[in-house]
């Protein structure tokens, strides 16, 4: 077998974009760029609120 059809050959940094842009196009971002020590609170207490906010009146607070 060739290198170029072995998975260790390196592949150029275009094609790495390129197939990295399409994976993100179908599957979403796999991993987000910051983590949630990054971002902060923000993003829970946001959801935390809106989960609250979707409790029905008869489940009481």
């Amino acid at each position: 077998m060739t290198a170029e059809g072995s998975s260790d050959a390196p592949r150029p940094a275009t094609r790495r974009a390129r197939d990295a842009a399409r994976l993100a196009k179908i599957f979403g971002e796999v991993l987000p760029e910051t983590t949630g020590d990054e971002r902060g609170d923000e993003t829970e207490s946001l959801s935390d609120d809106w989960l609250r906010s979707q409790v029905p009146p008869h489940h009481g607070s």
